[in-house]
C-alpha cells in the first residue's frame, strides 16, 4: 500500500508537550503527572492511559454559574501518548512560568494539573457583559497548550508602548499587565459602534508583557446574549452595569 499520506508518521520528541503538526498536541505521559485537556478533544492516544471527568470544585463550579467562564476538563493519566485537536485550530505551547497567564478559556486544549486556574473580572467602566469581561488566570510553574484560528501575532506591551485589540480577537495575556475593556474615548461612544467603521469594544493593555492576538474576531460581546433586545445588546442584562459581584474574583 503507498500513498503521500505515510508522509503524516509520529513526531519524535523527547518532550512532555509537543507539537504533532500545526493543529494538533502530542503530549506524553509517564505516570507521574496528570495532564488536563478539554473535553472530548483526544483524537487518538497509544499505551495505558485513562480518561476521566475532571471534578470540579465548589468555587470553580460557583465560578462558572455567575461569570460563564470555566473550564471543561478531563483528566488524562497513565503511560503512554495522547494526541488532541480541536475543530483543526492551531496550537500553541506556553510555559506559565511566575508572572501567570490571562486567558479566555475556550482557546484552551490542555494544561499540566499542577497549574493553578481562578476566574477574574477584566476591568470594565461600562461594566459590559459577553466576551472579555470574565478570563481565566493560570499560575504556577508548567505549560499550557493554547488554540487560534489561523496564525496568531504576539504583541510586546512596554510602559512606552500601550497595545490595544479588539476584544474578540484577542486570545491571551501576561496576568501582570494592566486591562482596561473600552469603546470609545467618550462615554456617549458606547451606544454605537465607532462611526460606522464596524468596530466595536476593545481591550487596552499596558504595563510590562504580552498580548496574543488571533486573526479572526468570533463572537462580537454586543451579541452575547445576556438576556434578550437592546438590553442584552449593551451589556445591560444580568451581568452587566447594573449587575452585582462586578469585579470579583471566583477561585477554584
Amino acid at each position: 500500500m503507498q500513498s503521500p499520506l505515510f508522509a503524516y508518521t509520529e513526531a519524535q520528541s523527547q518532550d512532555r508537550y509537543a507539537l504533532q503538526n500545526a493543529q494538533m498536541l502530542r503530549v506524553s505521559l509517564t505516570g507521574h503527572e496528570d495532564v488536563l485537556a478539554r473535553k472530548g478533544s483526544m483524537v487518538a492516544y497509544q499505551g495505558m492511559v485513562e480518561f476521566d471527568a475532571e471534578y470540579q470544585t465548589r468555587g470553580q463550579q460557583h465560578s462558572r454559574t455567575y461569570t460563564g467562564e470555566g473550564l471543561d476538563l478531563m483528566r488524562c493519566s497513565g503511560q503512554g501518548t495522547v494526541y488532541f485537536a480541536n475543530l483543526a485550530q492551531h496550537v500553541h505551547i506556553m510555559d506559565v512560568d511566575r508572572d501567570g497567564l490571562t486567558v479566555d478559556g475556550s482557546y484552551v486544549l490542555a494544561l499540566d494539573s499542577s497549574l493553578h486556574w481562578e476566574t477574574v473580572a477584566v476591568d470594565s467602566q461600562y461594566g459590559i457583559s459577553g466576551t472579555g469581561s470574565y478570563q481565566l488566570n493560570i499560575s504556577g510553574q508548567g505549560k499550557v497548550a493554547l488554540m487560534t484560528s489561523g496564525h496568531p501575532l504576539m504583541l510586546q506591551v512596554t510602559p512606552e508602548s500601550v497595545v490595544s485589540a479588539d476584544a474578540d480577537a484577542v486570545v491571551a495575556w501576561s496576568a501582570s499587565l494592566r486591562v482596561q475593556m473600552q469603546a470609545q474615548t467618550s462615554s456617549s461612544g458606547v451606544w454605537r459602534r465607532r462611526g460606522g467603521t464596524g468596530e466595536g469594544w476593545e481591550l487596552s493593555f499596558s504595563g510590562h508583557g504580552y498580548a496574543l492576538v488571533q486573526p479572526s474576531e468570533l463572537l462580537p460581546p454586543q451579541g452575547t446574549e445576556i438576556g434578550q433586545g437592546l438590553m442584552a445588546q449593551y451589556g445591560l442584562g444580568q451581568h452587566g452595569a447594573h449587575a452585582q459581584n462586578q469585579g470579583n474574583i471566583w477561585t477554584n
